[in-house]
């Protein structure tokens, strides 16, 4: 079974022409929860960390660290904007897997659109193609690939940002097939680092080492034309269990992209619907918190194994506890990302309610679903069950909510009147002529310039 190239093959000769519209439209609504995202964070200490460590010794200064001026060539601004669109732990995920499908082929991509001309049109089919390898490889993989420990958006993420990079550079399909390989061999990403600054590392090093994979495939650069499933490939090695037909089967009918999901709440996905059901609760009663006697859970096991953290001593560590997340839902009615500063999870008010959430696995549960019971000091019993989270696929969130959502992360940036020209910009991205003007007009310097209205740039090039 020719597995890699089969995947290969479709990456080279799709054409954009077979794409539905919706399926293009939820691409589109990607990229915007995305730019949000990674402008949002671009002062994070992690970038800060990253970029003062690197910069030294980057090169040329190709491409733009998305929300600041600095410049770095285009491997490293893969990196440092792969970090940035993860490390509020905000963007988007494709459920079935865990995967966050926008940071590791986006972040690649806009990096690249700096260096090269690419029109809007390009990239964003380019887009849907890296998505739809890193999550048919999700697919084929899942469950036993993450439960073992691998943290799949760095591992998968890796063969999404190869496959869209080099659509974009045309590679012929000998050439894709050797960037798929010469990414899984580059594949990894653990769990063990979640609420350090390593968890956005991942996607970083994803979008860096699956455009240099692209890169280096364009130049011949050899490797095995079998790296998903020969026996010592990344199927066979990095999990129990795999299905090909996630892989090939009905590649071009289907559409990855188009079961994507956007976080209303700045933390692991799976304590959304702890933080809905208490949101819930609180404006239907008019809680403060401070009636709150008890905070009874009853979850699924993914809960308490990926955000079982009870004391959390950082920002980053409390996006990974149900404990501190459903104390700031009920004292705050939110979980954005001003509720997972260092300051927040070390706050006592938090502190003395997060110390009364008592959850529970309930194994019937599915993932997506919660029991939420609060016993009040008066003795009265609130309870709320909650069978998708606001922000899933059946609760999907609106473009009002994602375009509310991108002004919270990027008016703080770049200004409110600003950031809603970038937004506009960015929703017409299909028609840009050169997408790398997103980038351009992500930088804080470019304020002062009049942005072009996304019409005047003409039609796409074909």
């Amino acid at each position: 079974m020719e597995v890699t190239r089969t995947l290969a093959r479709y990456i080279v000769n799709a054409r954009s022409e077979d794409v539905p519209k919706e399926v293009k439209r939820e691409a589109v609504r990607s990229v915007v929860n995305w730019l949000g995202c990674a402008v949002g964070s671009c002062r994070h200490e992690a970038v800060d960390c990253a970029l003062a460590a690197l910069s030294p010794f980057s090169g040329p200064a190709q491409a733009s660290v998305l929300g600041r001026d600095e410049k770095v060539d285009i491997l490293h601004a893969a990196l440092l904007n792969g970090i940035s669109s993860h490390v509020f732990d905000f963007d988007d995920t494709h459920l079935k897997t865990i995967i966050h499908p926008a940071g590791p082929v986006a972040s690649a991509l806009f990096a690249l659109a700096e260096y090269m001309p690419v029109s809007g049109a390009e990239l964003l089919h380019a887009f849907i193609l890296g998505v739809e390898a890193e999550c048919r490889i999700g697919n084929a993989v899942c469950p036993e690939h993450y439960e073992a420990g691998w943290h799949i958006t760095g591992t998968a993420g890796v063969f999404g940002s190869a496959a869209a990079s080099g659509r974009l550079l045309k590679l012929d399909e000998q050439q894709m097939t050797w960037a798929l390989g010469i990414a899984g061999t580059q594949s990894s990403g653990l769990r063990e680092m979640f609420g350090s600054h390593c968890k956005s590392f991942h996607l970083g090093r994803a979008a860096q080492n699956g455009l240099a994979a692209a890169l280096l495939a364009q130049k011949n650069f050899t490797s095995s034309n079998q790296v998903i499933e020969a026996k010592r490939g990344f199927a066979n090695v990095m999990s129990t269990k795999h299905n090909y037909d996630e892989i090939t089967k009905d590649l071009g009918k289907t559409f990855e992209v188009s079961l994507n999901t956007y976080k209303p709440f700045a933390c692991g996905i799976v304590i959304h619907p702890s933080i809905d059901g208490c949101i819930q609760l609180k404006r239907e009663h008019g809680l403060s918190g401070a009636e709150i006697d008890k905070v009874e859970l009853s979850v699924p096991h993914l809960v308490l194994e990926l955000t079982g953290k009870r004391t959390p001593q950082v920002g980053l560590e409390g996006k990974f506890s149900v404990f501190h997340s459903c104390a700031v839902a009920l004292l705050f009615g939110a979980a954005g990302e001003k509720e997972y500063s260092d300051a927040m999870v070390r706050d006592p008010k938090v502190i003395a309610l997060r110390d009364k959430v008592q959850p529970t696995i309930d194994d019937k549960l599915r993932d997506d679903e919660c029991h939420v019971k609060l016993t009040l000091k008066d003795g009265r019993v609130l309870e709320k069950y909650v069978a998708h989270a606001i922000g899933s696929l059946e609760r999907p969130m609106s473009d009002k909510d994602l375009n509310a959502k991108f002004h919270v992360l990027v008016d703080d940036v770049l200004g409110e009147e600003y950031a809603e020209r970038l937004l506009k910009l960015c929703w017409s991205i299909e028609g840009l002529r050169d997408a790398a003007e997103i980038n351009r007009q992500c930088a804080p310097s470019a304020k002062t310039e009049r942005l072009r209205a996304p019409g005047s740039q003409g039609a796409a090039r074909g």
